[in-house]
């Protein structure tokens, strides 16, 4: 009898807890982001990482995003070995996160049109942690919803060190371009 009752209790303490009907986390393991740090008149530095890990608590407009840095991909190897050896050094610095909240986020409001909000949090990037502010366009999918934007970086911003030598061949400011597609 008291495991029955306990039983019944943890179960409606389950049912309390999502009782807002809305409260629910969408998520992704696909997400996309590319980078572009070309300059003018030189080789293209740009690269892509299809394998983004991202959640969106919809009741709160929490958000956090988890990309592994060795999952960028250029079209030129030797170039995603430096980016990863020199640069990144990503075997001690593997992944960047953004975390924050989605200000006056409401998921009944989003519709298959893309609504701009803005999302407050922290970036860290090469061990290193930065408030940062950016647009986020989110519209509505078939079973969750898109949530796609863009934001510049400063390398070193983030202790990232661009020897002179290539100095010049690299952007000042990084465009960074993500789009989630995150679901139930």
């Amino acid at each position: 009898m008291k495991k029955t009752v306990l039983y019944f209790f943890v179960f409606v303490l389950l049912i309390a807890a999502n009782a807002d009907g809305l409260a629910q986390k969408l998520i992704t393991k696909t997400g996309n982001i590319k980078f572009q740090a070309s300059t003018p008149s030189n080789e293209e530095v740009a690269a892509e990482n299809k394998s983004v890990s991202a959640v969106l608590e919809t009741s709160t407009g929490d958000f956090a995003a988890l990309v592994l840095i060795k999952g960028f991909r250029f079209k030129v190897a030797l170039m995603e070995e430096h980016f990863n050896e020199n640069y990144m050094e990503s075997e001690k610095f593997s992944k960047a996160t953004l975390k924050g909240k989605i200000e006056d986020f409401d998921v009944s409001k989003v519709t298959g049109t893309a609504k701009s909000f803005t999302l407050k949090g922290d970036l860290t990037v090469h061990g290193v942690t930065k408030p940062i502010t950016v647009t986020v366009k989110v519209s509505k999918a078939a079973n969750g919803v898109i949530a796609m934007g863009s934001f510049d970086v400063k390398p070193e911003d983030y202790g990232i060190e661009i020897p002179s030598l290539v100095r010049k061949k690299i952007a000042d400011k990084i465009k960074v371009n993500y789009n989630f597609l995150l679901v139930k």
